[in-house]
């Protein structure tokens, strides 16, 4: 094979694409029902939505500890909640490929972080930052910037909860 694989390249999008001719070929009567196809596409395409869950973790993390951060500046974990900011952030961008940017689910990991953060600031016995929006005030682009803004983030999430 001369050109590079999509697997390298777009796991996701390779994981759908060989789906999809393991599904071809499962219709094929000239080939042997020895295979379970159905079952093997779904594992295929289990590989491409991992990566994807893998990275909507990490953002989740990202924002969980930027709400954190905003929430409990004085708390004795703030200056480790700036580096795991940074570190899940770098992650998710390790993690990221451009197919993503469609099937991310964005409100479902503002909502996971919102959760997140709640429940971790109240081990520390500090609230969330009140009226903080439905949705989340960063943008994807935000989100996947290299270099990641950390206090332009933390000015978002503050100016979209004095907002509401």
């Amino acid at each position: 094979m001369d050109q590079p694989s999509l697997y390298d390249d777009d796991i996701v999008t390779w994981a759908e694409q060989q789906a999809a001719a393991v599904r071809a070929l499962a219709k094929r009567p000239d080939l042997t029902n020895a295979l379970d196809w159905e079952n093997v596409a779904e594992e295929i395409e289990s590989v491409g939505r991992a990566h994807l869950h893998a990275v909507e973790s990490l953002l989740a993390q990202t924002l969980a500890h930027l709400l954190k951060r905003i929430s409990a500046p004085a708390a004795p974990a703030s200056l480790h909640w700036r580096q795991e900011i940074a570190t899940f952030q770098a992650a998710a961008l390790t993690r990221y490929e451009t197919s993503m940017r469609q099937r991310l689910r964005w409100d479902r990991i503002w909502r996971l972080a919102v959760t997140m953060a709640e429940s971790a600031l109240i081990a520390y016995g500090d609230q969330l930052l009140p009226n903080l929006p439905t949705a989340c005030p960063l943008s994807p682009d935000e989100m996947l910037a290299d270099p990641f803004d950390i206090d332009a983030a933390l000015s978002r999430i503050a100016e979209a909860g004095s907002s509401e």
